[in-house]
């Protein structure tokens, strides 16, 4: 039914992880086939290109659904309807930020002391052209394409580029000015396709899904059982999304305790269970959290 896009490159390995964990795994003959397929009848045709192309070809209505950055909708201006972001990215789960930036040692400190016919170096002319003339910059926006930040002084004078870190502007001697954009990834949909009452639904379960896997990340659930004198003193050490679920054992004072926890603090927490009474303790993986 839908004819979905998934990015290449920098963007691919996280987001074919995504799509495992949420059951929608994507096969192909090899790392290297832009053709792909994913065994769900929601799913007719899966192709994998480049993100900076994703926006056009899905307004253009060449496919259906796609996966690309925020960063490429806005450089492209493309007609999409947005489903919501996908918090993830290449390397961190935090925003993919595009930046201007300058030599460290260079007298501007914010983007309207540029001057006059500065050269901005970037991946995204577009974008910056829009950003630098919004705050009355004229600028010479040059197409870079890739390793924009050695650019500085020679051939540019500041940099429009995305990061996560900021680690490779910092060690290549840059200092941020501004942020332009902070760019998530994010589920689109052909304006077209998404008015269709039956795709419409589809995409929905579709993100329903890749939502639900990415809820479930860094979290696990906890089991144990707690003798009725402990119970208080166990609930109050537990974090939970809701609420911990509680259940009494049958034919005993004893009480089973459930609930949802951060994996990063169970270390400390599964000790202090056991010291506050709790027996039995489980760790227990997570595919999905879905509300």
């Amino acid at each position: 039914m839908l004819r979905l896009v998934l990015p290449k490159g920098s963007l691919e390995r996280a987001t074919l992880e995504l799509f495992e964990a949420a059951d929608l795994t994507v096969r192909r003959s090899s790392d290297v086939d832009y053709r792909a397929s994913i065994d769900d009848p929601r799913i007719a045709d899966v192709r994998i290109l480049r993100p900076q192309e994703i926006p056009t070809y899905v307004a253009e209505g060449l496919y259906d659904l796609g996966v690309t950055g925020r960063d490429w909708i806005e450089e492209t201006a493309s007609d999409v309807v947005s489903l919501g972001e996908l918090r993830y990215s290449k390397n961190t789960e935090r925003p993919f930020s595009i930046v201007l930036a300058v030599a460290d040692d260079a007298p501007w400190k914010t983007v309207e002391d540029l001057p006059d016919g500065v050269r901005v170096s970037t991946e995204y002319p577009e974008l910056a052209r829009r950003y630098l003339a919004g705050r009355g910059v004229r600028a010479e926006v040059r197409l870079s394409y890739g390793a924009t930040e050695a650019k500085v002084p020679d051939v540019a004078d500041a940099v429009v580029e995305g990061t996560e870190t900021g680690r490779a502007l910092r060690a290549a001697g840059l200092r941020v000015v501004d942020t332009v954009l902070t760019s998530y990834t994010e589920l689109i949909a052909n304006p077209s396709a998404a008015a269709d009452p039956a795709k419409r639904h589809a995409m929905g379960q579709l993100q329903t899904l890749l939502d639900g896997a990415l809820e479930a990340r860094g979290r696990v659930l906890l089991k144990c059982n707690v003798p009725g004198a402990s119970l208080d003193r166990v609930i109050e050490l537990l974090p939970s999304m809701k609420a911990p679920t509680v259940s009494q054992l049958h034919r005993s004072d004893g009480y089973a305790v459930e609930t949802v926890v951060a994996k990063s603090g169970v270390n400390v927490l599964i000790p202090e269970l056991r010291d506050a009474g709790a027996t039995d303790i489980l760790e227990l993986p997570l595919s999905k959290i879905v509300p």
